[in-house]
């Protein structure tokens, strides 16, 4: 997606881990100026901090940060998501767009919370949006515009890949791109392990192992091609990948994967069933 620089007050309140990796790719994206940024944290030591790295507006009070802004992104744990939204309701401009990151929480709840008719959106990113190379998808609200719908975009192409879904799905991409890193790191660590057992040194296999993921993922972005096309270009007659994949196979990894994604992603609706 191209960045289009946007107009308006942007509030992040919760600026964590998340939070922050918004604020830069945001600046270093050039989505929004330091001018239009606020952020709310729990310490005033964490907000100092905010505001002497980013230029921007930072403070302890929620309903400050977030008044009159165009977008407020929540940028909270799941238990603070709707005791915040009604702190912070009086505050909310009639044109303010409201962004939750948390899993569990509805947007039906999110409505109640903030207003009937408030403009609700979940997002629910992953942690290489600390790197910008994130994967988000967003499920909007009844009464988001397009035009809110299109600021949410942009503001998480910032931190990399934007998807819309029905919120039906949001549970699923929970167990897939938002726990998926963990799974990922898992093999990375195991196929390194396993260059180490050939005789290569560990930060050499570690780097080879990683870079390998992060190739092969691109090239399953880029060209469109079904992986097991690709796997069957790298795979030829009687050499050495065939055994490797029969090992994996051997292994169950595949069924193993599967197993995972799908185990997260009912974890993640008995969560919102709490």
């Amino acid at each position: 997606m191209e960045t289009v620089q946007t107009t308006g007050p942007i509030a992040v309140l919760g600026c964590g881990k998340i939070g922050e990796a918004l604020v830069r790719g945001m600046l270093e994206s050039g989505f929004a100026t330091p001018a239009q940024i606020r952020a709310s944290a729990r310490r005033p030591e964490r907000a100092a901090y905010l505001e002497t790295t980013f230029g921007i507006q930072a403070g302890t009070g929620n309903a400050a940060i977030a008044n009159g802004a165009a977008v407020v992104v929540l940028a909270l744990k799941p238990n603070l998501v709707l005791p915040i939204l009604e702190e912070i309701r009086p505050a909310l401009a009639p044109a303010a767009v409201v962004i939750s990151l948390a899993a569990a929480i509805s947007l039906s709840q999110m409505e109640s919370a903030a207003g009937g008719a408030a403009a609700v959106i979940r997002a629910m990113p992953n942690t290489p949006a600390l790197i910008r190379h994130g994967m988000t998808a967003l499920a909007r609200g009844r009464h988001v515009s397009e035009s809110q719908m299109t600021a949410a975009a942009g503001l998480f192409a910032s931190v990399g890949r934007v998807v819309t879904v029905e919120e039906k799905h949001l549970d699923a991409v929970t167990g897939l791109s938002a726990s998926g890193p963990a799974f990922v790191y898992m093999v990375v660590e195991s196929m390194a392990e396993g260059g180490v057992r050939a005789g290569l040194p560990r930060d050499l296999a570690l780097e080879l192992a990683a870079q390998t993921i992060v190739g092969a993922g691109a090239m399953v972005l880029t060209t469109g091609e079904h992986p097991a096309k690709l796997k069957d270009n790298v795979t030829t007659p009687a050499g050495c990948t065939v055994d490797g994949l029969l090992e994996l196979e051997a292994g169950g990894l595949r069924v193993a994967l599967i197993k995972a994604v799908s185990r997260a992603a009912k974890r993640a609706g008995e969560l919102g069933n709490k």
